[in-house]
This record gives structure tokens, C-alpha cells and sequence, in this order.
């Protein structure tokens, strides 16, 4: 009876407990070091979602091994709401790359809602004498193996959607690894290498001023910021949608309600006006999800770079 008892009385505590919350400001753990994209969007949203929930969004920075060095000390902490992570698709990404991972990327982690997402542009040198998409294709079919694409590093969110696109295209481009975006724009303004796919945040100012040629962007609809640039399905690609995204969780077994009260407050960050144009002139695009379907989506995100990288023989 006595053991009935106690049971009894710590879920009733847990409930008093998630009902009281929060009681001291939570803590936003970002897998990436500050001023990337990740620490940005986070900064962006924390301060109103602070305000409705009245405590303070701390912001704290654990960079390394794409995220998963954040992911592991969320997943090791207490779930009682006091400990959030803003991660993006690399996430996924590890679950691919990384083994052993020291946590389950799926099991571990209480979905809260996506918040964002940014499309990536598949981009060409000013000298590299492709017109478009179509056109890029058609060269790399009849001179397989004679270009370059540029990217972040292997196994990477770029690589990985080049690798997908050509795939999806029939066409094998060989694989440039750079250390960072910055020398990877040069290449292929260089045309060092011919071919370069990347986030559009850090490449918008050179497709706008020239230097680099957008023959695609990489999700299923037009960017806001460069409407006239077509999708890879427009260009003839059916089926093809990769986007970088951004999602909130919890450690496992946080209670639905604070999981609720903290969808609640990032719903109302996302629907103000100054947060919606902070974000879109960063380059992102706000998105809501439950949190089932925030599991789903990292779910078959991991099973889709999985086929990617097996398919591709990515190491």
C-alpha cells in the first residue's frame, strides 16, 4: 500500500509541478555557435516567447559535431521544461552519419513544433555558362565526371541535397569539400568549381548582386526573397523538395502540458508581425507543426538522408 501511496503522490507532484510552470527562466540549448542560422532564429523568437510565457528564453550555445554534442545534453537533462533545443535538419543528418550516436535522435526527445524553414538554390558561377537548370543537366550528361560542386563539407545538409538532386537528375558531379561557406562562394565565383548548393541565407546579396547564378531553388515553392528563380520540379525535376528546417523539442517524458503551454508561446511569437519580418529578412520562413507531426517529419527526414547516403556511399 505504502509503495500504491508513493507512486500516487509523485505523479500528483509531477502534475502541481507542470501546472505551476515555469517558475525560473527556461534555458534554449543551440547546437551551433552564435551567429549561425539556428542561434539566429532562436534570438529572434525567444524574447516574446520569454514574455508569454513569463520567464526568460536564455539562449545557450553548445557547438560541435553538427549539433549533436546540444542534442546529447538535452537528451540527458531533466524533463521539466527548464531545458529546450532549437535544432535544424542536421539532426537528421547525424542520425545518418554519426555512429554510435550516444542518444536515440527520435526516442530521446519530446517534439514541441517546427518553427521555420529556408530553402536552399542550386547556383552556378557567372562563368560557368550554364542558363539554367535544364541546361546544367544536359552538360554534366554529356561530360560525366568533368565538374565540380562545391559544398560546406561531406555530409553535410548541401551535400547531402546535391547528392539528392543528382540522384533525382541521373547526372555525377565530382565533390568538392570546403572548410565553410565563405570559400566555397569563391570557388565557385572562380569557377574553380561549376556547381555550388547552400542555404539562402548567406547567398542572397551574390545571386542579387550577380556573382552567382540561381538556376533553382530547392523547395516545392518559390522563395519569397527571389521570386523570379524557379523550383527544381518547374525546371523539370518532379518531386524534388529539400529544405533546410528548425524545430523545438524537449528531453524525453516532458509533460504535455508544459510541452502545450510552450507550442502556445512560440505560436504566439510566430504570428507577430516584427518576429514574421525579422525572420524573413534573415531568410527564413515561419512554419507550425504539432508534435506529432514534428516526430513524423524527423522520422522520415532520417529514413530519406539514410537512402541518400547508402545509395550515394557517402563515409
Amino acid at each position: 500500500m505504502r509503495g500504491i501511496a508513493a507512486i500516487l503522490f509523485a505523479a500528483l507532484a509531477g502534475q502541481a509541478t507542470a501546472q505551476d510552470w515555469p517558475q525560473r527562466p527556461l534555458r534554449m540549448l543551440v547546437g551551433f555557435g552564435a551567429g549561425g542560422g539556428t542561434d539566429i532564429l532562436a534570438r529572434i523568437v525567444a524574447p516574446t516567447m520569454g514574455t508569454a510565457l513569463g520567464q526568460p528564453v536564455v539562449i545557450e550555445n553548445r557547438p560541435g559535431a553538427g549539433g549533436s554534442i546540444a542534442a546529447n545534453q538535452v537528451a540527458k537533462s531533466a524533463p521539466d521544461g527548464y531545458t529546450a533545443f532549437m535544432l535544424n535538419n542536421g539532426h537528421a543528418v547525424s542520425a545518418v552519419m554519426i555512429s554510435p550516436l550516444p542518444y536515440d535522435p527520435v526516442a530521446d526527445f519530446e517534439p514541441v513544433s517546427m518553427v521555420a524553414t529556408m530553402p536552399l538554390f542550386i547556383l552556378a558561377g557567372p562563368r560557368a555558362g550554364f542558363g539554367s537548370l535544364q541546361g546544367l543537366i544536359e552538360v554534366a550528361r554529356l561530360n560525366p565526371g568533368r565538374l565540380n560542386l562545391a559544398s560546406v563539407g561531406i555530409g553535410s545538409t548541401q551535400h547531402f541535397a546535391a547528392e539528392l538532386f543528382f540522384q533525382t537528375a541521373g547526372i555525377k558531379l565530382v565533390h568538392v569539400p570546403y572548410k565553410g561557406t565563405p570559400n566555397a562562394i569563391a570557388a565557385t565565383t572562380s569557377n574553380e568549381t561549376q556547381l555550388l548548393v547552400e542555404v539562402a541565407a548567406p547567398v542572397i546579396g551574390q545571386i542579387r548582386g550577380g556573382a552567382l547564378n540561381a538556376l533553382a531553388v530547392t523547395s516545392s515553392m518559390r522563395f519569397p526573397g527571389l521570386p523570379n528563380v524557379p523550383t527544381v520540379a518547374e525546371a523539370g525535376l518532379a518531386g524534388y523538395d529539400v529544405t533546410t528546417w528548425y524545430a523545438l523539442v524537449f528531453p524525453a517524458k516532458t509533460p504535455a502540458s508544459i510541452v502545450e503551454k510552450t507550442r502556445a508561446a512560440l505560436r504566439t511569437a510566430l504570428a507577430r508581425e516584427d518576429v514574421r519580418k525579422l525572420m524573413l529578412n534573415a531568410a527564413f520562413l515561419p512554419s507550425e507543426s504539432t508534435p506529432a507531426e514534428l516526430a513524423a517529419h524527423i522520422k522520415s527526414e532520417i529514413a530519406r538522408w539514410g537512402a541518400v547516403r547508402e545509395k550515394a556511399g557517402i563515409k
